[in-house]
């Protein structure tokens, strides 16, 4: 007997339990008017994911109680549609990650969560309890299993449901982006899920959350490993995927993007529930002319619309003359209000009130982070003048490295590409010119420079980026050792100096802005380390 099952694959907000609750039982009705048996959706979908201490609050629990029963009433007159929702359960002063089955207005049933992930960006057991119990139910014949995205990374919750009678697994999930994420997730679904025989149905939550991006690729697999329906990347979808008895028909494959892409609409979902979620009216940019501020900008405009975004030029005695051009070139090409704010009186202002105690002394990093600090005080006044968030513009290999200025270029609410290296914005900037040309090709071309002092580019103070980016990764990303990566082939002083420079900015990093997380391990959640440290390899 055909049975459909519907992947709803939702964008929640944590919290918002009224408008989440509408959302599901919308999906629901789509789903139903399509012949769905079955509606999956993501981790803790009524709830939001992850809501982190909020889980500690005994009133969140009673608040997800009440609108579970809401929405069983909401969708009572959809007769024999089975949903599963995810919700958070305090139960005999226990907490759970929980998913509960609904059909025909009342609760069927509820699986409680096996394994709780406390790694990378995750630390559930600070907040659940662990349950061995499995659930399965039957629909038209066939029999359903419930995991939760962590339990399908190993064979344990699998096989307990599997000997509990299920043909079928659904797996509701709250996994977050990074690049090659989507064919880790297959290569696991297969190790553990499909070793088993068992066909299953992945419904992944799509949306940002602080720095944390969801980015839906929810998909079905049969019992052999093969994927044979796909939703998109970043978006919220709808699919059915049919069942003969428990052998899932081919459905819909959503096109597999190239990593640019991936990234690239991750950044402006990141940007788009950033500001949207948190009621910030607009934006703000300081624009340089050079090319971290350029992808920048062309993130919130394709995230936000021009209207909500706003540029803003504030040259200096060093800015180059092909910069504000640069700057003013683009700007027209995507439309938003633009205004350029000289420094160079407020500069000399500020030398000349520091002119006695600054005496006898030579120039150096001190008059260049002035600058900096200067632009960063005017994006503020701007900002609480007129209620709009400052976007960062900074790369990962800056952040890494500390060539950033606390107060100054660091000052801001939301930082779009802290987690983008220099050599992937410059590939970022080439995808979103093949969709339009936006970017102008000097800012790509030039070398990049902080145009702090005459004739300045960055590699009078850094290794070559593609040198730089790739000592980083395997030291911050991948956890190598110096003598690791010197036997890969870098030289000795690079490595040391790039290796120093991460380590001793520690502190800068602790007063950044959060920022969209693309890699598996970003600076954010996923990047612990003292910053009172002696320890040295």
């Amino acid at each position: 007997m055909t049975v459909k099952v519907a992947i709803a694959q939702i964008n929640s907000t944590v919290g918002d339990f009224v408008a989440n609750r509408a959302k599901i039982a919308e999906f629901t009705r789509r789903a139903a008017s399509q012949g769905a048996d079955v509606v999956l959706t993501p981790e803790l979908s009524l709830a939001g994911y992850p809501p982190e201490d909020l889980l500690l609050r005994q009133s969140f629990y009673a608040k997800s109680a009440e609108q579970l029963n809401a929405l069983a009433s909401d969708i009572a007159d959809l007769t024999n549609v089975h949903v599963v929702v995810g919700h958070p359960v305090l139960q005999h002063g226990k907490r759970y990650n929980a998913a509960s089955v609904i059909v025909n207005g009342k609760l069927l049933g509820t699986y409680h969560k096996h394994d709780l992930p406390n790694d990378t960006v995750f630390d559930e057991k600070r907040y659940f309890s662990s349950s061995d119990e499995p659930f399965v139910f039957d629909v038209k014949g066939t029999r359903f299993g419930i995991n939760i995205c962590e339990d399908t990374w190993s064979t344990h919750a699998p096989m307990r449901a599997k000997e509990a009678g299920a043909q079928v697994l659904l797996v509701p999930n709250g996994s977050p982006f990074h690049m090659k994420k989507q064919h880790l997730r297959y290569e696991v679904m297969r190790a553990n899920v499909s070793s088993l025989g068992l066909p299953l149905v992945y419904a992944n939550l799509v949306g940002g959350q602080d720095e944390l991006i969801f980015d839906g690729n929810s998909f079905a697999m049969d019992g052999m490993g093969t994927v044979c329906a796909q939703l998109q990347h970043c978006e919220e979808d709808l699919q059915i995927v049919e069942f003969d008895g428990a052998q899932p028909k081919a459905g819909v494959m959503a096109a597999e993007l190239p990593i640019e892409a991936q990234v690239y609409k991750t950044l402006v979902l990141g940007v788009r529930d950033y500001i949207g979620k948190n009621g910030f009216p607009s934006v703000i940019i300081g624009l340089s002319g050079g090319v971290d501020s350029a992808l920048t900008l062309a993130v919130a405009v394709d995230a936000l619309g021009a209207d909500k975004v706003r540029a803003v030029m504030m040259p200096s005695p060093y800015t180059a003359e092909i910069s504000w051009l640069d700057s003013r070139d683009m700007v027209k090409r995507v439309g938003v209000r633009y205004d350029e704010i000289p420094i160079v009186d407020c500069f000399a202002a500020f030398r000349s009130t520091l002119a006695k105690e600054f005496s006898g002394l030579p120039e150096d990093t001190t008059e260049e982070n002035i600058q900096a600090r200067i632009r960063g005080t005017i994006l503020m006044a701007l900002s609480n003048k007129y209620g709009s968030i400052v976007l960062t513009t900074g790369n990962k290999s800056e952040m890494a490295v500390g060539y950033c200025t606390l107060y100054g270029d660091m000052a801001g609410g939301f930082a779009v590409i802290k987690d983008i290296a220099k050599t992937l914005v410059y590939r970022l900037c080439d995808y979103r010119n093949t969709l339009s040309d936006v970017i102008p090709t000097r800012i790509l071309t030039r070398a990049p420079s902080a145009e702090l002092r005459p004739d300045q580019t960055d590699q009078d103070s850094l290794p070559p980026y593609e040198v730089l980016d790739a000592i980083m990764q395997m030291y911050m990303e991948e956890n190598r050792s110096i003598a690791e990566i010197i036997a890969a082939g870098y030289r000795s002083e690079d490595v040391e100096r790039v290796t120093r420079l991460i380590k001793i900015n520690e502190y800068k990093r602790r007063q950044a802005p959060i920022g969209i997380r693309v890699t598996h391990r970003a600076f954010g959640r996923d990047w612990r380390y003292p910053i009172t440290s002696k320890f040295r390899e």
